[in-house]
């Protein structure tokens, strides 16, 4: 066991005014299986590339431990596996490797593919493999299950729990719940270690959040209450004041005395409930501060004319005379929330691109309702550059309307005025999620749309999808998600 101590950490990227990290200080065991959550744009992937050394920040980061990042960045891809393993861990025991590998379901034929030729999936299981070889290093596992279907990711989870000595980034609360034993939640003014899984922690947090809450409104009536004496109090000062030098005792000389005793008492008071009622209010300011607001979400639906909006029937699809998925069937109807599930490879956004009607090698039979109003969220988010302005007026979407929606979500109004090229993947995908909210549609159909997008944004969709009941037909690998929202499953 050895100790990783950060202490007054302090960062913000080259000609940015954002500091991600302030002073912050905290102490991490290297045998824990540490998960580390945070709603995107806090600085996850920051705080591992800073444990990497890969940027200058001030403050402290000491221990006696070598880290490893994932994933490992490859150099040729068109190269045997194997050598991609040399290359990440030369020290390497070929039965080690190879023990590692059928922990992760993967044959030791693998090796002597081309690396480029691997699923992505397949890639992800290769990189965590050769990590944990490195017994000595503790690993910085970043965003591992993007690439994963569910099985997949229910097979690391497996994995990772038999391992110890890594912290995590995932945003899957399944993922996490089945491998972590303590979270380290980057929150709006401060980071906290709690021992636990995210479920463990999210019911605390939201236990503190009530609580604050809770505080929070007896100090707005408090507030009130001192405003509304101290005012009251003020103005009988005021008239006392007024009247001191024009009254008079039984008739004979004019009264400096009492009156102007009387006032200068009520003055006292009043000022007395104006401090107590400004103190107050700095209290008030000073709660509320880490409370995760999931304001909520709107869309714009439209209603077709018809109950009935697409069907495929025995539909089978080839990739070069391959046949990748045989006999699909199923229907879409209005308030149908149509989920695909399949392993990596299957066919799950083949039958996207067929339903957008791209040009795909298939057999049987797809009917598609006339004038059928689609949004379509894809995988990739690739092309985004430029102004979110200028994406707005692109899509003819409302940018009042995408830009209340991206504040939900989180977005700070200094994001609005950055390149999107610029932004972190998850804020990327965040931007596809508000202009697919902000379109009128009757079909919405989302390719993977929580790949990099944090666990609070992902419950404001949830409850986003649930209330307004929007006709969708999505692929999505998160199994909390896809067991909330599905009310028919597609199984591949």
């Amino acid at each position: 066991m050895a100790l990783i101590n950060v202490t007054n950490l302090t960062f913000q990227y080259e000609g940015s005014y954002d500091t991600i990290f302030e002073n912050v200080s905290f102490q991490i065991d290297t045998s824990w299986k540490l998960g580390l959550i945070g709603r995107n744009g806090r600085g996850k992937t920051t705080l591992l590339k800073l444990f990497m050394n890969e940027y200058e920040y001030s403050g402290n980061i000491s221990g006696d431990i070598i880290f490893d990042y994932f994933p490992f960045t490859i150099q040729n891809e068109a190269k045997r596996t194997i050598e991609i393993v040399n290359e990440m861990y030369p020290k390497y025991i070929y039965w080690q490797l190879v023990r590692e590998l059928s922990l992760l379901a993967l044959d030791e034929n693998i090796l002597n593919q081309e690396y480029k030729k691997l699923s992505f999936g397949e890639q992800t299981k290769v990189m965590l493999a050769v990590l944990f070889l490195k017994s000595e290093h503790f690993l910085l596992i970043d965003e591992p299950t993007n690439h994963l279907d569910m099985e997949a990711r229910k097979l690391v989870a497996d994995y990772l729990k038999s391992k110890s000595g890594f912290i995590l980034v995932s945003h899957d609360r399944s993922f996490l719940d089945d491998c972590v034993d303590h979270i380290l939640a980057i929150n709006k003014t401060n980071i906290e270690i709690v021992q636990g899984n995210f479920s463990s922690w999210y019911t605390n947090k939201i236990n503190q959040d009530n609580l604050e809450q809770s505080k929070n409104e007896k100090l707005k009536k408090e507030i009130t209450r001192l405003e509304k004496a101290s005012i009251e109090k003020k103005k009988w000062s005021d008239k006392l004041e007024k009247t001191k030098y024009n009254t008079r005792i039984a008739g004979l000389r004019p009264d400096r005395g009492y009156i102007g005793h009387k006032s200068a008492k009520l003055m006292k008071r009043a000022k007395v409930l104006e401090t107590r009622s400004e103190k107050a209010i700095l209290e008030k300011q000073s709660l509320l501060q880490n409370v995760e607001s999931k304001d909520e979400l709107i869309i714009s639906t439209l209603e077709y004319y018809s109950d009935h909006l697409v069907t495929f029937d025995k539909v089978s699809i080839f990739y070069n005379e391959r046949m990748i998925c045989n006999d699909v069937s199923f229907t879409i109807n209005q308030s149908d929330r149509v989920a695909i599930r399949g392993r990596n490879g299957t066919g799950k956004t083949s039958i996207i691109k067929l339903l957008l009607q791209e040009e795909i090698k298939f057999r049987g039979f797809i009917d598609i309702g006339s004038n059928l109003m689609i949004s379509y969220v894809s995988q990739s988010t690739d092309n985004l550059q430029g102004s979110l302005s200028d994406y707005a007026t692109k899509y003819q979407i409302d940018e009042s309307l995408f830009k209340a929606i991206l504040r939900k979500l989180d977005f700070s109004r200094v994001q609005f005025e950055k390149d999107m090229a610029s932004f972190s993947e998850g804020q990327k995908k965040k931007v596809l999620i508000a202009r697919s909210l902000s379109e009128k549609a009757h079909l919405y159909v989302w390719d993977e749309p929580l790949n990099f997008i944090d666990v609070i944004s992902r419950m404001q969709i949830e409850e986003l999808i649930l209330k307004f009941k929007p006709t969708i037909l999505f692929v999505e690998h998160d199994k909390t998600f896809c067991e909330k929202i599905a009310t028919k499953i597609v199984a591949l």
